[in-house]
């Protein structure tokens, strides 16, 4: 993977793209979660090598791209995510976002219709406005004073064993969090939360036209991700296909089951 930069007037944006492209293989773009960057994704871009071209960000605010001015919407990632696609010649790539990558998936999706091949929702959730209480949304919008009351010790560790099941899956997430101090790292949560909060209540349509493969760890406790799930499952007829004893981060707790789910949705659509 070959790193490179996408200058904005916030910041720069870091971003590994593969060094060689082949033009008969598919491009994917993975998406890290809150406060995650591109190292949540080492097991696919090791295990994807030689079976496409890739390119793994990390989001403005997050990893490399820092610093970066915090005060940005899902609508703003998923412009420049697409200033970066863009700008690599990169055309009906198929999106893998895990968490907040999901999200800003959709809102690509949103924004950019019929511009991807295929959306793969690693334990996200639907954006639609319908699926959420308006005590949900209110909530998301107030989380700082939340996260900067727990000791950074402790909420390292409710972070990383919150969101892993597995050992490695914990570590990674271990040192992704140490990269930041304690206050940058609430205050990024926080604005995280809250750009999810605003484009729920922007009320879009975000009908997703193209295949979709939607995974959950059947531990993910994250939240109400299961319940979310669930309910996509239900009211839009997408299968979810929960992943045995993975947590938030299926993708490092069951790299194996996850990059076997994605060759199978790879080789029905491409």
């Amino acid at each position: 993977m070959e790193r490179k930069e996408l200058v904005t007037p916030k910041g720069t944006i870091v971003y590994q793209v593969s060094h060689t492209t082949q033009p008969d293989l598919p491009w994917l773009i993975f998406l890290p979660g809150l406060s995650a960057d591109h190292r949540l994704f080492e097991k696919q871009i090791e295990h994807f090598e030689d079976k496409a071209n890739m390119l793994v960000w990390d989001a403005p605010s997050h990893g490399e791209s820092r610093p970066f001015k915090l005060d940005w919407t899902l609508d703003d990632l998923a412009h420049w995510l697409k200033e970066i696609l863009t700008l690599e010649g990169i055309h009906k790539p198929i999106l893998i976002g895990q968490s907040l990558g999901g999200y800003i998936s959709q809102v690509y999706m949103e924004l950019f219709p019929n511009s991807v091949r295929g959306f793969v929702s690693i334990d996200s959730c639907p954006l639609k406005r319908e699926y959420y209480a308006n005590w949900e949304i209110a909530a998301l919008k107030h989380t700082k004073l939340m996260y900067l009351s727990i000791p950074w010790k402790t909420l390292v560790s409710i972070g990383s064993t919150g969101v892993a099941k597995s050992p490695y899956g914990q570590q990674i997430m271990r040192d992704m969090m140490l990269s930041y101090d304690k206050r940058e790292y609430c205050e990024l949560a926080a604005q995280g939360y809250k750009a999810l909060a605003l484009a729920v209540e922007a009320d879009r349509p975000h009908e997703i036209r193209c295949p979709i493969l939607i995974i959950c760890g059947s531990k993910d406790a994250a939240g109400s991700a299961k319940r979310y799930n669930r309910e996509w499952e239900k009211r839009a007829g997408y299968p979810v296909h929960w992943v045995k004893g993975a947590g938030h981060n299926a993708n490092c707790d069951a790299p194996d089951v996850v990059n076997a789910l994605i060759d199978s949705f790879i080789e029905a659509i491409c």
